[in-house]
């Protein structure tokens, strides 16, 4: 029924173009003789306009013919362009040419100049024919209430920029929308124009620009310049009050997706300042197929992600565990329906229990192991310290033994860059877990290796989705300092990282991302403000609440005596093993286990007697 609405609609449009082409024959015919005697219709040879009144049935069947042949009343004209320009001046001159032919045939006389007049004057009506309905929205737009008009600036004065221009102004669904002005840095595009909007400017030009054109807002269109140049051009766009708007990525060029519908709200993420880590997992990820791959705390952040990246690469099997059903749950049911061949396995354990682990490890062999499963929350393990040392170091622990029992070939561990001169019980139970991977690595055939990296964002606990929550809710957003700084990552770049650890492994690594430069808590949050269209201490205050129990100024990657070696990738490093009593280091883990197991009130010196660098606070 909607296929034969939708047919009759379109017959009854190409009809009434049919009938406006034929008005515009008669009309094209008339007026090329009139131009040829300059108007004057006292000085036409009437045998001229017998000769036209004559040949015209012919010439308008000719005519249409001609139309129809090049698709003149087949395209779309709101988004026509160049090739429908080329089709109707190709169909005027054929027209032109098969009305000399014909008059000459027949002998009808005519002056030589009117097939010249009367194509030109053919070409331009059936333009305006067919250009009229964008006429009349581009004038509609122009006599339109100015103060409801959205005035739109576009940096970037490339093909991007280009498509969006055309959507914006053919677009059915984008009204009251106008592009005033574009800022490109290159100097050969300034003063020109795109669609007749024009390069007005630099970079340095943005601020004073959009108060002169009154833009509301602003579009990056720029997707293939790198994260840094799109920080630096997004921060000079948060000193006006405009909406900011961005392309992507540059394979929305490559693919013909550019579209009004791509573009997305400004994140956090393009402030970062750095480019997105480019990992060819394809090639390093032969490693996995035809293993089976067990993923502790396989529904958290991490561990999901690492499960979607892993299931694109055709594992044997794939084994989910994790403590939390839900969790599990989720990503269960969205593996199964992206991969319905994929032999997955979800299970419900701890990997407190060493029980339940050696069950899990004599019944499925796992081949590799992806250890995400652990406490992370800072300020909730400083309440409870023997949680973090029972889920963290000794689900660990037991994790590493059922490793070495059962033959795993490669064990990865996650590791935190609060590892790193710990001031809180979470990172120092991560130095631990760390300390164990790099001691069974020398007792075991498996190979053992850890990955150190900092905050993630979208992560569970990560500031930005607090930080959303409490500009959604009107502010306060709360910054424990003014001064705190963190290294940021995405979470597929996190997973990449852990891929490409399990790839480089030969045993006993601590792999560490190079994460560029530490990025302010406080103006992390002062641009998430700006972002959400509100300004920092006027309409969302900012409040400063102190350091949490075991919170520090700033994170390390790396202690000092660790050093670093390079990889393949020059964005990967690894960090020199620190040599240890190993013996020594069993019997403390020993006493740990069994401290930590009575709940005593303070285990905190216990834990620093194992990590010299721990710093209680």
């Amino acid at each position: 029924m909607a296929r034969k609405i939708i047919g009759s609609k379109l017959a009854f449009r190409r009809f009434c173009l049919i009938l406006c082409d034929m008005a515009v024959i008669i009309a094209a015919s008339a007026l090329g003789l009139l131009l040829r005697f300059d108007f004057v219709f006292a000085r036409v040879d009437m045998r001229f306009v017998e000769s036209i009144w004559r040949y015209l049935p012919i010439n308008i069947i000719c005519t249409l013919i001609i139309f129809y042949t090049l698709k003149l009343y087949h395209s779309i004209w709101r988004f026509a362009g160049i090739v429908e320009m080329q089709n109707v001046t190709a169909a005027c001159i054929m027209s032109s040419l098969i009305q000399f032919a014909g008059l000459s045939i027949l002998e009808y006389p005519i002056p030589r100049s009117y097939h010249f007049l009367y194509g030109g004057i053919l070409f331009f009506l059936t333009l305006s024919n067919r250009f009229a309905y964008r006429f009349v929205r581009y004038v509609k737009r122009l006599v339109g209430n100015s103060k409801e008009i959205k005035k739109i600036m576009i940096i970037g004065g490339g093909d991007a920029a280009n498509v969006i221009i055309k959507e914006i102004r053919t677009s059915e669904h984008i009204n009251n929308t106008t592009v005033k002005c574009i800022i490109d840095d290159d100097p050969s595009k300034q003063g020109t124009y795109i669609q007749g909007v024009k390069v007005v400017g630099t970079r340095d030009d943005i601020v004073e620009t959009t108060n002169l054109f009154n833009i509301n807002e602003i579009i990056i269109a720029m997707p293939s310049v790198p994260k840094n140049t799109i920080r630096d051009i997004v921060n000079i766009c948060k000193e006006t009050s405009c909406s900011l708007k961005i392309l992507p990525g540059v394979y929305q060029l490559m693919s013909g997706e550019v579209s009004v519908s791509q573009l997305r709200d400004v994140e956090v993420e393009d402030l970062l300042g750095r480019d997105s880590i480019r990992i060819d997992l394809d090639s390093i990820m032969e490693y996995v197929g035809d293993k089976v791959v067990l993923v502790t705390g396989g529904g958290g952040s991490i561990g999901s992600e690492l499960c979607r990246q892993l299931a694109a690469h055709r594992p044997k099997q794939l084994i989910i565990l994790d403590i939390y059903e839900n969790n599990a749950y989720d990503i269960q049911q969205e593996l199964k329906t992206h991969y319905p061949n994929l032999n997955l396995v979800v299970l419900i354990a701890s990997v407190r229990s060493s029980t339940r682990l050696n069950y899990i490890f004599k019944t499925y062999r796992p081949q590799i192991v992806y250890h995400a499963a652990a406490h992370k929350h800072v300020p909730l393990m400083e309440d409870s310290p023997n949680e973090a040392i029972k889920n963290n170091v000794l689900g660990t622990w037991k994790t590493v033994q059922a490793a070495d029992l059962y033959g795993t070939e490669k064990f990865v561990l996650i590791s935190t860059d609060k590892a790193v001169n710990p001031t809180n019980i979470m990172g120092a139970s991560k130095r631990i877990c760390e300390m164990i991977v790099q001691t069974y690595n020398k007792r075991s055939k498996t190979e053992f290796v850890a990955v150190r990296f900092g905050n993630v964002l979208g992560s569970n606990g990560s500031v930005i989705p607090l930080f959303k929550k409490q500009i959604e809710e009107g502010g306060p957003v709360t910054v424990t300092h003014p001064d705190i700084i963190r290294y940021f990552m995405t979470i597929p770049e996190a997973v990449s990282l852990v891929l490409q650890a399990g790839a480089y492994a030969k045993g006993g690594e601590i792999f560490v991302l190079d994460m560029g430069e530490p990025v302010r808590i406080l103006d992390l949050a002062e641009n998430l403000i700006r972002l959400s269209g509100y300004k920092p201490n006027e309409d969302i205050m900012v409040e400063f609440t102190g350091l949490r129990p075991g919170e520090k100024l700033y994170e390390e990657l790396l202690m000092e005596e660790e050093g670093l070696q390079e990889t393949e990738n020059n964005l990967i490093h690894i960090g020199k093993p620190i040599e240890m009593d190993e013996e020594k280091f069993l019997r403390e883990l020993e006493e740990l286990k069994d401290i930590c197991l009575l709940e005593p009130v303070e285990i905190r010196k216990k834990v620093r007697e194992i990590v010299p660098t721990y710093v209680i606070q």
